[in-house]
């Protein structure tokens, strides 16, 4: 007998009318705004209750991704149904999920397995339309901008040094590098531009940063969209521009509600990537779970370097949150790939990869550990090749840590094989000693020395090298006062280094920054290393080939 696909399984779900799942939650019937029968917006009143204590804060991360996959959504949503099988009042808050990966490699975001989001075909496409907000609020800000060019440019914008870019969600690589304005003196100022994907923009950092109408205008207002003829930074404010941006983006502010599977309550706003913003969902979602249950699991993108790393030092920094427990997700395979195994190979037993792998495990938990002082454990999807020779080889390697490894079987089991993890990261908040939580860096050093404390105590590096245009753009944004504000590394998601073939936990290598940029209105310095794009471009084969849909409207070739 084959095994159900993901959409498959989702797609046989009965779903709770979404009314069940927010009483479920303890949200009164007027606060829900209803997207059909199985969605809904919550009215950010809901959020500001003040009778409503915080429950703990849950942070699912994991090992530097793999083709082999990791399964840290999956994990996340089935570690929340199984803190719900064990009697506990819980909710989930994740990301929305970009069509550039649904459409690509990645695949949608919702989870898999009988560990899913659900409906899991509205979560992955449109949803409530949160992203075409904000990829409109992002192109008028752009047409606003070349508007003000063309009819004057009282505020003598330096067609040259536009910084601001316009966005769709989608993987074009045709759309990274373009000129526009052609056409003659009616049509524009001609100039070089290009597109990012719409999880790239500013303004979704912008949204997910946001913790109410009157700070999303004005983290809008303070959005840098260019340079004067004599270098002087312009605003979206002095474009008059923050009023119609935040009438396009009122009613996307409201996170979102689902059910996972099983009923438990998610709520799923906003998607930054990891590798180019901050990979979080939103603050306003984080808060209102967490008024909403006893505990509230959420993950942050890729890699505990990347997303963990953006989750502690920027969001919780930002919001004033403190996670009680991390759980980092990996598995024997992936390991065994960081270990230098080739794909085809995985099943085979292989105590000597997964020792060069494992590493990779080790560094991620030591930061959890002793950089940020967070109770930690590991969370193991097992496949049904894993060894138990290998699986033993894990857990004595975190033994020596003092983090326990709980294997996981919620891809095939939902909340039942999360509940051996629910058990411990309850023990982790509620019995094991609290250290103070820290940061890896101080916001009064300079920005030199935050890009240095990152590469160095999280990914492992042994030195940074800063180029001369880079260094330049530093001390600027430090003379323009931005030098307080935390850095967002734009890194490969594929390494601990800038270098996406350096897998394991690579030692002794340099971290080179090429370009840095402020997103003001975001409150976070950008520092651009490697490769990165902020415009994908889909593969030879991209999922998209694969999806339909019948004659009764059901989808198929979703994951």
């Amino acid at each position: 007998m084959g095994y159900l696909s993901d959409i498959e399984i989702a797609q046989r779900c009965e779903m709770r009318p979404i009314y069940e799942i927010a009483a479920k939650a303890g949200i009164p019937e007027e606060y829900v705004e209803p997207y059909g029968k199985y969605k809904a917006k919550i009215d950010l009143a809901m959020m500001r209750d003040q009778s409503r204590k915080n429950g703990r804060l849950v942070l699912v991360t994991a090992i530097t991704p793999t083709p082999a996959g990791e399964g840290k959504t999956t994990t996340t949503i089935g570690l929340a149904d199984g803190l719900s099988r064990i009697g506990k009042k819980v909710t989930v808050a994740l990301r929305e999920p970009s069509l550039g990966p649904v459409f690509g490699v990645k695949g949608g975001a919702a989870g898999g397995g009988y560990a899913q989001v659900v409906p899991m075909e509205d979560i992955n496409l449109h949803f409530t339309g949160d992203f075409h907000a904000i990829g409109a609020a992002n192109n008028l800000l752009a047409a606003m901008l070349d508007n003000h060019i063309h009819q004057g440019n009282a505020l003598g914008i330096d067609p040259r040094k536009i910084t601001w870019r316009r966005c769709v969600d989608m993987n074009d690589r045709q759309l990274r590098y373009i000129v526009d304005g052609l056409g003659g003196k009616a049509n524009g100022v001609p100039r070089e531009d290009g597109y990012d994907i719409t999880v790239a923009s500013e303004i979704m950092a912008v949204f997910c940063l946001a913790e109410s109408i009157e700070d999303l205008k004005a983290r809008l207002g303070r959005i840098i969209v260019g340079y004067t003829y004599d270098d002087r930074p312009v605003t979206a404010a002095e474009l008059k521009a923050v009023g119609a941006m935040t009438a396009l983006l009122k009613d996307a502010l409201k996170p979102n509600l689902v059910q996972t599977l099983e009923g438990t309550p998610a709520f799923v706003h906003g998607g930054p990537f990891a590798n180019i913003a901050h990979g979080c969902n939103s603050v306003i979602a984080t808060r209102t779970a967490l008024k909403m249950g006893e505990y509230t699991v959420t993950e942050a993108g890729f890699g505990a370097d990347l997303g963990a790393e953006k989750f502690l030092d920027i969001k919780c920094r930002t919001a004033g949150l403190t996670p009680d427990a991390v759980v980092v997700v990996a598995t024997v395979r992936a390991l065994k790939m960081h270990g230098g195994k080739p794909k085809a190979a995985l099943a085979e037993e292989d105590l000597a990869a997964l020792e060069k792998g494992v590493p990779n495990l080790l560094r991620h938990v030591a930061n959890i550990r002793n950089v940020y002082h967070r109770p930690c454990v590991v969370a193991v999807n097992r496949f049904p090749q894993d060894t138990d020779r290998e699986i033993e080889f894990i857990i004595d390697k975190c033994r020596a840590l003092g983090v326990n490894v709980i294997l996981s079987t919620v891809w095939a089991e939902g909340g039942k094989g999360g509940e051996a993890l629910a058990r411990e990261v309850v023990r982790l908040c509620e019995s094991e000693p609290k250290e103070a939580f820290t940061f890896s860096y101080e916001l009064d050093d300079t920005i030199e020395n935050k890009i240095e404390a990152i590469v160095k105590r999280v990914y492992g590096g042994s030195d940074v090298n800063i180029l001369p245009a880079a260094q330049k753009q530093i001390t600027r944004l430090t003379e323009l006062g931005f030098g307080k504000l935390p850095v967002c590394m734009a890194k490969t998601q594929y390494s601990f280094s800038d270098d996406p073939l350096k897998i394991g936990a690579p030692e002794g290598f340099t971290v080179t920054v090429r370009n840095v940029k402020v997103s003001a209105g975001a409150g976070f310095i950008v520092a651009l290393t490697g490769d990165i794009m902020t415009m994908p471009g889909l593969p030879r084969v991209p999922a998209a080939e694969k999806i339909d849909v019948d004659n009764t409207g059901r989808i198929s070739g979703l994951f």
